[in-house]
């Protein structure tokens, strides 16, 4: 069956796809496990060879608790924030570690955008605003990244509501 008599799909203006910045690669992750996992070894054989036996068990344990804070910071990393906007919507689809998803609409022409900036540390916080409600996006964003994501945002932002495009203010 033929859909030609519905609509075109809308112009995106724009999309970005939010996700947390994990510095230690996969890879990187289990080398330094095994780094580490080498260093209580020995340092267990050391403490056991000289009678201390319970200090190899706590050598255990520690490999164990790093090993968990490190998945524990890798499953988090699974979330992310898809910002959408056309013409007539603005959408914020949040996905959590575990897959649990949260979609938020707007109307592109009564959304504000309100960033929080300090002079040092540049963006720290972004949210959408709407009929008294707001939502905060890009937490988990660096500050640089924050930055760059509103300046694109903001235009795009303008471009949707017809406005001409100010440079150099954001």
């Amino acid at each position: 069956m033929s859909d030609r008599n519905q609509d075109p799909a809308p112009d995106v203006l724009f999309e970005a796809v939010l996700k947390p910045h994990r510095s230690l690669s996969p890879r990187g992750f289990g080398l330094l496990l095994m780094f580490i996992a080498s260093t209580c070894f020995i340092g267990g054989l050391l403490f056991w060879s000289m009678g201390y036996w319970p200090i190899a068990v706590f050598f255990a344990l520690d490999i164990v608790a790093i090993q968990f804070a490190f998945r524990m910071n890798y499953h988090s990393g699974r979330a992310m924030e898809i910002v959408t906007m056309t013409q007539q919507s603005l959408t914020v689809r949040r996905v959590a570690p575990d897959g649990r998803l949260q979609d938020f609409a707007f109307n592109p022409y009564w959304a504000r955008f309100e960033v929080n900036r300090h002079p040092e540390w540049g963006v720290m916080r972004m949210a959408l605003t709407s009929h008294g409600k707001a939502l905060a996006i890009g937490d988990f964003l660096g500050p640089d990244d924050r930055d760059s994501f509103a300046k694109a945002f903001q235009e795009a932002l303008k471009a949707a509501r017809g406005m001409p495009e100010v440079h150099g203010v954001a």
